[in-house]
């Protein structure tokens, strides 16, 4: 039992950290719960509305904002941003 729980963290934590917020600017109607959620004040509205995913290197990826979207226009993306830092795919160990 306990080793499922691990797993399940280790994943969602290798997801968080190499991820970033993707809207679908399609679906997005503005009504800035998303912005309003997010603890480090990130205009994560303004991304929705042009369509661009969220890089700013303030982002702590803790999912408020797509947790809290009402019609699920957020979501997490595995894939780097071109002509971004090398990250790595893999979790660090200490």
């Amino acid at each position: 039992m306990l080793d499922i729980l691990l797993k399940t963290n280790r994943a969602k934590h290798t997801t968080l950290a190499i991820g970033n917020v993707v809207p679908d600017q399609a679906r997005c109607i503005q009504c800035g719960v998303c912005s309003y959620n997010c603890p480090i004040g990130i205009d994560v509205r303004r991304h929705a509305l042009h369509g661009t995913p969220i890089l700013d290197s303030h982002c702590l990826t803790c999912g408020e904002c797509v947790l809290r979207c009402p019609r699920g226009v957020l979501r997490f993306e595995h894939a780097a941003p071109s002509g971004s830092l090398d990250i790595p795919t893999t979790p660090l160990r200490r």
